[in-house]
């Protein structure tokens, strides 16, 4: 669910790095909302579109 209709960013895997300098599995999710979309003149869906989107006007909001 954390992928954006738009530009397809994802989740990221990496390592969590304690002060002792001890690893375990970490994961980054996306900001992705749920916005109602314009899509056509008239026609409006609601997509999950993440806030670097939203903000640089990549999707119209209905």
């Amino acid at each position: 669910m954390a992928k954006c209709a738009v530009c397809e960013k994802g989740v990221h895997f990496g390592n969590g790095v304690s002060h002792s300098h001890r690893r375990s599995n970490k994961i980054w999710k996306s900001n992705v909302k749920s916005v109602r979309v314009k899509t056509g003149a008239t026609s409006t869906r609601k997509m999950y579109v993440c806030t670097a989107c939203l903000r640089s006007g990549l999707v119209e909001r209905a």
